[in-house]
């Protein structure tokens, strides 16, 4: 399974915090990731690697624009048709958090809260994995 190309696997994990270089200590320390700059976006998105596999994102809180959201790490799963499943979700009682937006190089994500409250974020990859 290619959780890049498989509907319904997640996919890719991310970190917001309002300290990038600490988290990179962290993590790198515990864990032995090893991050570079991401090259497809205008801000510094440290993409997470171990053993040569991408798997995860860390950015800055600032570029989300809310201080009432604290340091989390989210979620993605993989999609075949973000329009069709962001609408199936909907459907069965989500609430859209971020409308479909395009990430260059990469698709188009969304963020829906399911009726229970739970934020998660589904993702239509459009790069070739």
């Amino acid at each position: 399974m290619n959780p890049f190309t498989t509907h319904g696997a997640f996919s890719w994990f991310e970190l917001l915090t309002d300290d990038v270089e600490g988290a990179k200590k962290f993590y790198g320390d515990v864990f032995g990731w090893e991050f570079k700059k991401a090259d497809n976006v205008d801000f510094d998105y440290q993409v997470v690697s171990l053993e040569g596999q991408e798997m995860a994102g860390i950015m800055d809180m600032k570029h989300i624009g809310d201080e009432k959201i604290p340091p989390h790490w989210g979620n993605y799963i993989t999609v075949s048709d973000i329009n069709a499943t962001l609408q199936k979700a909907k459907d069965l009682g989500a609430t859209i958090i971020v409308e479909i937006t395009p990430i260059p190089k990469v698709g188009d994500f969304a963020v829906i809260k399911d009726p229970q409250g739970a934020i998660i974020s589904m993702i239509e990859y459009k790069m070739s994995c």
